[in-house]
């Protein structure tokens, strides 16, 4: 039997309301993607079934971190916080980024805010969208090699974001665009995955995140309205799940 993947999430922020009182904290969305992503490979690639060994760390209360030798893989969750901060968790968090990256064994993997993270540490902008918000069921246009990873010619993905990183670093392979984000993922064999959408976010999550955010007048009526029209539309999270896994597994 192959050993299990050992994963750290890293949980840069909490959930609200009825998601957190279904899943605890982030950590365990993302248990239910990768879960879904395992099964899709054993389904869809005819390979046995992935075992999980996931680990969950909370980066920002307890600034809490995994050892590198203990894991094959940290993935950072979304945040509702700025990837752009100086705030010391996140100048902490964009360190330890810098380390996994500067090691070749443990991968990495981000996020919506951890893409942005990534992208910081990978040294290039990141900072508000003058686009705009960026939310619930979107198309993905991916490149050739989005195509090949995520095994769909186009990605909807749930989105909720108004922050962006502006340029790819030279050293990725560009994944997709948006019409509101040209940097919606990347990849370096071996090395990282990211992307800005959500694919662990489902329609009861984001029409909670829609009607909180719109409750406070962080949303317009337009945004809130577009997002909530789209917001149970068919999506492609679990392929971009079985990617990730695929990633890690990867020789």
């Amino acid at each position: 039997m192959k050993p299990p993947l050992r994963i750290a999430i890293l949980e840069c922020d909490t959930p609200i309301g009825k998601t957190k009182a279904k899943y605890g904290g982030y950590g365990n969305v993302f248990k239910a993607l990768l879960e879904a992503g395992a099964e899709h490979l054993a389904q869809k690639d005819g390979v046995t079934k992935p075992e999980l060994e996931l680990e969950y760390y909370d980066v920002v209360g307890a600034q809490a971190y995994p050892k590198l030798e203990d894991v094959d893989a940290v993935l950072l969750t979304g945040s509702r916080h700025n990837s752009f901060d100086p705030d010391p968790w996140i100048l902490k968090l964009v360190a330890f980024t810098k380390d996994l990256l500067a090691q070749t064994r443990v991968r990495l993997i981000g996020v919506c805010f951890g893409h942005q993270i990534i992208g910081r540490a990978m040294d290039v902008k990141v900072d508000r969208s003058d686009k705009g918000w960026e939310v619930s069921v979107t198309p993905m246009r991916l490149t050739g090699k989005g195509r090949e990873l995520f095994g769909v010619q186009e990605l909807e993905i749930h989105q909720m974001h108004h922050d962006i990183v502006y340029t790819y670093p030279p050293s990725v392979i560009p994944l997709g665009d948006s019409d509101r984000c040209e940097v919606q993922g990347m990849y370096i064999k071996d090395r990282l995955i990211t992307v800005q959408g959500h694919p662990e976010f489902t329609g009861d999550i984001v029409e909670e995140l829609l009607e909180n955010r719109h409750d406070k007048g962080i949303f317009t009526d337009g945004v809130y309205e577009d997002g909530m029209a789209r917001v149970r539309k068919p999506h492609d999270g679990v392929a971009v799940g079985a990617a990730f896994l695929r990633f890690v597994m990867e020789d």
